[in-house]
């Protein structure tokens, strides 16, 4: 394949993805022109969502703390 063809191919290929985007962007622009109120989140949903992040960095912080400490005893394990 020349160097010729390959940007040819390279071209087209990028054409289509560019009009592809383009006709997902403006469907969605529709859609939501359409639904305004699609994508509210409620209070409850954010505090569930809130809390378990939490939840995970003090359970992730907590194994950290405990492996940092007793590093050396658990090397003969």
């Amino acid at each position: 394949m020349t160097h010729l063809a390959a940007r040819t191919r390279t071209r087209t290929r990028t054409r289509r993805a560019v009009l592809y985007l383009t006709a997902r962007m403006r469907e969605s622009l529709r859609e939501a022109a359409r639904r305004p109120d699609q994508g509210d989140i409620s209070i409850t949903t954010a505090i569930i969502w809130g809390s378990a992040i939490l939840g995970a960095l003090l359970i992730s912080g907590s194994m950290a703390i405990v492996i940092a400490k007793y590093n050396g005893h658990l090397l003969g394990l």
